[in-house]
């Protein structure tokens, strides 16, 4: 699904790669913490549509211990954004409640 949605944003998007750009503009992009991502190989921002997505070497299991979630990001993230939102994350193969619910 995030596949088919960058395809389609691609052309004119804004496109970083590589570790230390991508880091650097996905948290340009995003509050710090919100996608606690490693090995970033490309980011992509369509500012039109407000579109973004990061890919990653491998998938990213993430405890947010805080609001007591578990959730496992896929190799590719996207989302579309607006100031202040985040909407259709597409994101979470797994999430639950650490107590189990």
């Amino acid at each position: 699904m995030a596949t088919q949605a960058i395809e389609t944003y691609r052309d004119t998007a804004e496109i970083h790669t590589g570790h230390e750009s991508c880091k650097k503009r996905s948290l340009e992009v995003l509050p710090k913490g919100l996608l606690p991502l490693d090995d970033i190989l490309e980011v992509g921002l369509n500012r039109e549509a407000g579109f973004v997505w990061l890919k990653q070497m491998k998938s990213k299991n993430h405890t947010f211990t805080d609001i007591a979630r578990y959730v496992s990001y896929g190799i590719e993230v996207s989302a579309f954004i607006e100031k202040g939102k985040m909407k259709n994350l597409t994101k979470e193969y797994f999430n639950r409640d650490l107590d189990g619910e």
